[in-house]
């Protein structure tokens, strides 16, 4: 709204563009700032009349294969959830207000950010409503590639045209390999693993937005950096022309999460559900793929990487040996097994993400 009001007055675009960041021509470093205060604010305004709905119509079954983890999460029964609604609202009437809407990428990400939500919501809704524990794995996994796929599409057809638009880039080091028509494959894989590896991480208070709080504000420095010609240059990163607005984007996604963490820490007063957790992942994903980082997203969301890794891992042991590998996955339920507190996994789980943000951001000088 912003960009297209300034738009239309030339005069004072003329005035004040040389006072703008990268190539974006209107205050990007203020738009993203005021992106991520905006959702912040409505997650906080909206939070309370939005969890007094949902309670009434969405609160959580605890259900999952272990019993013994669901004698120990019983106390979360009942608690609203699809927490996610308000959040996924937060974020785009702040993308609507500050970011610019003839970006791409922008556009790319409203795609994104609606699709997983709806899809999010749908799962949801089967396992409060239904006898199952939400959709088949085999139904959601198709949903979540047709929509990844969709957006990959879109954006390698914009990447094709952008000088090592469709390489994969190496973190440390500028080495890097030319993936081709191959990166709407590709983009799909980080987009459907980004998605459900947040999706899994999310198990304990706090523990999702925590650790996405960090992730998400590390890929808004990325992202405002890759669109800064300057910046991009000498930090040795690709020059990715108008992938600032991703900044503005990201910013409003971690304001928004900021304000949901206000009623989602321990004890949690609401979940977000799927209809939160998917589209936040699959966002994540698509910054690294805008701005040719998905490597360097396994070192920033390094927490999430490691939850759906313990799943597998737990998974194929289990397969194999017919015993577990370890008490019980994702990862933050084994320790919960093992006695700790809930609140002091979460904490350490964020400090851990925190520290993966800063090692990611400082390998970019790392050659």
């Amino acid at each position: 709204m912003l960009v297209w009001l300034l738009d239309h007055f030339a005069p004072l675009m003329e005035k004040i563009e040389i006072f703008s960041s990268g190539d974006s021509r209107v205050f990007l470093t203020a738009r993203t700032a005021l992106a991520s205060l905006t959702a912040f604010l409505i997650a906080i305004l909206l939070g309370p009349t939005a969890i007094r709905w949902l309670q009434s119509r969405f609160r959580e079954r605890v259900v999952s294969g272990s019993a013994r983890l669901n004698e120990i999460q019983a106390s979360k029964n009942a608690t609203p959830t699809m927490g996610g609604l308000f959040i996924m609202a937060a974020i785009l009437i702040s993308i609507l207000m500050w970011g610019n809407l003839h970006s791409p990428f922008v556009l790319v990400a409203i795609f994104v950010v609606v699709g997983f939500s709806v899809l999010g919501a749908i799962d949801d809704w089967v396992k409060l409503k239904g006898a199952r524990n939400g959709l088949r794995a085999k139904e959601k996994f198709v949903v979540q590639l047709v929509l990844a796929g969709t957006a990959s599409l879109l954006l390698y057809w914009h990447h094709r045209q952008v000088s090592q638009g469709l390489d994969l880039f190496w973190p440390f080091g500028e080495h890097s390999i030319y993936l081709g028509v191959g990166f709407i494959l590709w983009g799909a894989f980080v987009m459907v693993g980004s998605s459900n590896a947040v999706n899994l991480t999310d198990g304990l208070d706090g523990l999702a937005c925590g650790c996405m709080v960090f992730a998400g504000s590390a890929f808004v420095a990325l992202c405002y950096m890759s669109g800064h010609r300057e910046m991009s240059e000498y930090l040795s990163v690709p020059y990715i022309a108008g992938a600032g607005e991703m900044s503005v984007v990201l910013g409003a996604m971690v304001g928004a999460v900021m304000g949901f963490l206000w009623f989602n820490c321990y004890p949690a007063q609401v979940f977000m559900g799927d209809t939160g957790s998917l589209p936040m992942g699959a966002l994540l994903g698509l910054a690294a793929l805008v701005i040719r980082q998905e490597l360097l997203l396994v070192i920033v969301g390094g927490v999430f990487v490691i939850e759906t890794l313990s799943v597998i891992s737990q998974v194929g042991w289990f397969r194999m040996t017919g015993r577990r590998l370890i008490a019980c996955s994702p990862l933050h339920n084994h320790f919960l097994f093992h006695g700790h507190h809930e609140m002091k996994i979460v904490v350490r789980f964020w400090i851990s993400s925190a520290i993966l943000a800063i090692i990611a951001v400082a390998s970019l000088k790392i050659h």
